[in-house]
């Protein structure tokens, strides 16, 4: 078998699914390149460097993308408004495709044949990270542990694990601290399974990480301006002291302090996998709450209303897309151009309020606009002609007026 098959690029991330998973590869004959991806997580990455060697990788990849995430995958989110099913602002989702192309790019790099993933075979996270490498690398190999009929049977579940663990020696605590599965990034941190399975009970309070409960939040409102440009978020201001951010980075991370400090972006639901369960899910995302609501603001504000309505079509199609792992899919692509097409319209200023878990449009201006103040006012007739109201109306009432002659004549036929 030449080297490129038996050179595995492993998705790590320092827990102990995949160090147990770097550690099995290795008991089958491979060579574990180690791929972490930097997306924003609070993590030490030197630590997660030195036990993926210390459990037997040849090579650890660290490798910083915070940047490309935000500028190649998050922006172009907020501007194409995506929100699966009308609550959930994909923070993992969105992450995968970014992840995915530095898995491919590590694979290339070394010379490996082979990429390998933790993601559990009831999940998205698999169906997302396969079809963006496959997509990305026809040719290249997917193994995945959890559908591994050797793996799944001989590991049933976490103390199985942690039990493997103890005997070879792979660090990890030898009890849970915290009794459910958590992802981070820059956008937002997600929790799933453990004591969360229960849709009917509670989360825990002390499970949030990045926002105070509204309960307990600041009691004084604070007000924000956020910049857009071709429906990109441009530059954000605070208008009480004056603090201003305009790189991609600072943006997100400011907007994520001030948000979470509000209690901004919470929430507990249950959504539709696209491998046909349900499952609970809770998400905290306040930054990208902000300028999910200023954008769509702006957007009614600057979009012609039948130009909105095609758009908003389009967003909830890519949103199914990108949670259902078809970011670089030929249909994505064509939606995600036509949605990009209409921002360039979408420029201008959104002041907003924050208080107590509610983000709320206080004003929004554009120097072009499709508002017509002159146009709109009750003070005012400007160029409106009130009495062609009347023709307007009654053609309108035509259809309803038919409807109320075809329910008479179908009442006197019974």
């Amino acid at each position: 078998m030449s080297d490129s098959k038996k050179k595995v690029v492993l998705a790590y991330s320092g827990g102990l699914d995949t160090s147990c998973i770097l550690f099995w590869l290795r008991e089958k004959g491979f060579q574990v390149v180690a791929y972490v991806a930097n997306i924003g997580q609070n993590e030490d990455f030197d630590a997660v460097r030195e036990k993926a060697l210390k459990i037997g990788a040849i090579k650890v990849v660290i490798d910083d993308v915070k940047e490309a995430f935000v500028t190649s995958y998050v922006w172009p989110a907020v501007s194409c408004g995506l929100l699966y099913e009308g609550r959930y602002l994909l923070g993992t989702s969105i992450a995968r495709p970014c992840i995915s192309q530095g898995l491919i790019r590590t694979a290339r790099a070394e010379n490996a044949g082979i990429i390998a993933h933790g993601a559990t075979g009831k999940g998205n996270d698999q169906v997302r990270f396969e079809l963006s490498c496959y997509s990305l690398c026809p040719n290249i190999k997917i193994l995945a542990p959890w559908r591994e009929h050797e793996f799944y049977t001989r590991f049933q579940g976490r103390p199985d694990l942690l039990e493997y663990a103890r005997q070879n020696g792979i660090p990890t605590s030898a009890t849970p601290k915290e009794p459910w599965s958590t992802d981070a990034n820059l956008v937002h941190v997600s929790y799933e399974s453990g004591v969360l399975e229960n849709p009917a009970k509670p989360a825990p309070r002390d499970l949030y990480k990045m926002t105070t409960d509204p309960v307990d939040a600041v009691s004084q409102a604070e007000e924000i301006e956020i910049d857009f440009k071709h429906g990109y978020p441009s530059i954000v201001r605070n208008r009480k002291n004056g603090r201003m951010f305009d790189a991609p980075l600072a943006i997100i991370e400011y907007l994520n302090e001030v948000g979470g400090a509000h209690g901004i972006g919470r929430v507990d639901i249950v959504e539709n996998r696209y491998i046909g369960l349900k499952s609970r899910g809770i998400y905290e995302s306040p930054g990208a709450k902000i300028l999910h609501v200023a954008h769509q603001d702006l957007e009614v504000f600057a979009l012609d209303r039948e130009v909105l309505r095609v758009k908003s079509y389009l967003t909830d199609r890519m949103s199914d897309y990108v949670y259902n792992g078809f970011w670089f899919s030929p249909e994505c692509d064509f939606v995600r151009e036509s949605i990009l097409y209409s921002q360039k319209y979408v420029n201008g200023t959104v002041k907003l309020r924050l208080y107590r878990g509610n983000v709320m449009a206080i004003g929004r201006s554009s120097e072009v606009s499709l508002y017509n103040e002159n146009l709109v006012s009750m003070d005012v007739q400007g160029d409106f002609e009130p009495a062609d109201a009347t023709g307007f109306i009654r053609t309108q009432a035509l259809r309803l007026k038919e409807f109320h002659r075809f329910n008479e004549q179908r009442d006197i036929s019974k």
